[in-house]
């Protein structure tokens, strides 16, 4: 990933003989992949020609892509904008890549590890902590996730019964 982009998707396969790519939807915007729109691939520019969503993926059709092979070369890539087409969220949402990295810290104390990743599920997202000596899941929950404090990187979780 550049650090001057955010991703909002990653190629998972290709798809067609056309030059299609199925791509992981990791953006709050799927209005991003519509037609017209310019994403970036490995720092180049390419146009969406056409978006066909299945379930949570959607198939598209990227301008200078037009081939299995050339499809099958940005597999496992991120599409990516650039930080200046950032939006906003509402007060109290944060972007994937501003928790990633974060400190776990619970509220006796304790150092938990680091937010290494964020795990969709039906009803809230679940984040995996990582440390030397562990891996655990923090539901994303208000019950769970006291605060986030993107400006001193951390944030500080209740441990609840069943948690550790």
């Amino acid at each position: 990933m550049n650090p001057q982009f955010i991703p909002i998707g990653r190629v998972a396969a290709s798809w067609g003989i056309r030059g299609e790519v199925k791509v992981e939807v990791l953006t709050d915007f799927p209005d991003r992949f519509a037609n017209g729109e310019t994403v970036y691939v490995t720092g180049k520019a390419v146009t969406v020609e056409s978006s066909k969503w299945r379930g949570n993926m959607v198939i598209l059709k990227l301008n200078s892509i037009d081939s299995v092979d050339e499809a099958e070369s940005i597999r496992k890539r991120f599409l990516e904008v650039p930080f200046s087409e950032l939006r906003p969220l509402p007060e109290g949402e944060y972007y994937r890549f501003q928790l990633v990295g974060l400190d776990v810290w619970s509220t006796d104390g304790r150092f938990l590890g680091k937010i290494s990743d964020i795990i969709p599920t039906g009803s809230n997202d679940v984040y995996e902590v990582s440390s030397e000596a562990s891996v655990i899941l923090i539901p994303a929950i208000d019950d769970v996730v006291k605060s986030i404090e993107l400006d001193k990187g951390c944030m500080t979780v209740e441990i609840i019964k069943g948690l550790l």
